[in-house]
């Protein structure tokens, strides 16, 4: 008679992420999926869990002031960068800490991985309220130019995106052994991917586009890179959650240019997109940036948030790979000079990120959070 096979139990982890911006999600997103079938892992928003009419308008509040009014946020980014939020209590934050105590003590995970850098403050107050107390990883999802809301949050690890904001973080005083650079959790499915050689012809040059909701600058900027002195251009705009406001716009575009232009609105293929274009033109955010980055796909930023953002630009720069072109004139000089004497300069860029590019992010946030559960008691 054959012994009843056995049955391996699990680790359980939680992941804390929030909506305030794509790059926490993504990063929750990835490294759970990277541990799919090796971990039980419950994803939660405690903004959403423990106060959601507020947290939908605080989120709405967010999206409009970074993309209209991006100087004011950066003033109130760098505002809390001087706050101690280990003896605060934010009164909109009473419901959601509470929230994630709850879930701690429902859950009762093993490890807890957290993208957005308030929580590990309210799990280090949770763990004296009677949660179980388990190792705290911290999900840095910035890069280079990294808030102390990060840095001074109470952790066992942070996980980072390079090897420039490790160094720059161990200069302001944080131990090198606690710092694991990762790179930015990109999805698994990057590992997958065959990015576009660098010795492609480029005929036609292939522009992965995302807009913001500013409507008259997705007519400008499109216009800026179908109207290319040295090569055809063809461009792919994905305009997600705007596709109300900006569809009419970008449909203008398609009809003055046949068959240079597809239009996508919500899309689940970002991995796939980015791996089959040349260039990407987005804003400076951490996801966009270290996607184009895993694609090994260069990359001009058209939207900054000072402050938050700017240490994505910068990696960028120093990789060799992008940069900033905030008006439709200098996208346009941009790609002339880019695909210029046969796409020289294209062609340095894709060899320096081909020399950059880390490894899957979330596969290595992954591995280290479950080798160092190995290693626990």
């Amino acid at each position: 008679m054959s012994e009843p096979a056995t049955i391996t139990k699990l680790p359980r982890i939680i992941i804390t992420t929030a909506g305030f911006g794509e790059g926490h999600n993504s990063a929750a997103n990835h490294i759970a999926a990277a541990l799919d079938g090796r971990a039980e892992v419950e994803i939660i928003d405690p903004c959403e869990l423990g106060a959601p009419w507020v947290n939908q308008k605080l989120r709405d509040l967010y999206r409009f002031i970074t993309t209209h009014a991006p100087k004011t946020w950066s003033k109130i980014y760098k505002t809390t960068d001087h706050r101690d939020f280990s003896k605060e209590r934010l009164p909109l934050m009473r419901h959601p800490e509470l929230a994630l105590h709850e879930s701690l003590l429902s859950f009762e995970p093993e490890m807890i991985l957290s993208t957005y850098p308030l929580y590990p403050y309210f799990i280090h107050r949770s763990f004296h309220r009677g949660a179980r107390r388990v190792p705290v990883i911290t999900v840095i999802t910035d890069s280079i130019e990294i808030n102390s809301s990060w840095t001074k949050a109470p952790t066992d690890f942070w996980f980072v995106t390079d090897t420039l904001t490790r160094q720059k973080l161990i200069k302001h005083g944080i131990a090198a052994e606690k710092l694991v650079v990762t790179g930015f959790p990109v999805h698994p499915r990057f590992e997958t991917l065959s990015p576009v050689p660098s010795t492609d012809p480029c005929e036609p040059f292939r522009v992965l586009y995302f807009p913001t909701s500013k409507k008259p600058i997705v007519r400008r900027i499109m216009r800026a890179i179908l109207k290319n002195p040295h090569c055809q251009t063809k461009v792919t705009v994905v305009l997600g959650r705007n596709v109300r406001k900006l569809y009419e716009k970008a449909r203008e575009i398609q009809l003055e240019f046949p068959d240079r232009v597809e239009i996508k609105g919500w899309t689940r293929s970002v991995p796939e997109l980015l791996t089959n274009h040349h260039l990407v033109i987005g804003k400076a955010g951490g996801a966009t940036v270290h996607e184009a980055i895993a694609a090994q796909t260069p990359m001009l930023i058209h939207h900054l948030v000072p402050g938050q953002e700017e240490g994505n630009l910068t990696l960028l720069k120093e990789i060799g790979a992008g940069q900033l072109t905030e008006s439709s004139k200098q996208v346009k000089r941009a790609i002339a000079k880019i695909t210029e004497n046969d796409a020289s300069l294209w062609r340095e860029m894709k060899e320096n990120l081909a020399k950059s590019s880390l490894a899957c992010g979330a596969r290595t946030a992954a591995d280290f959070a479950l080798e160092q559960l190995k290693q626990q008691p």
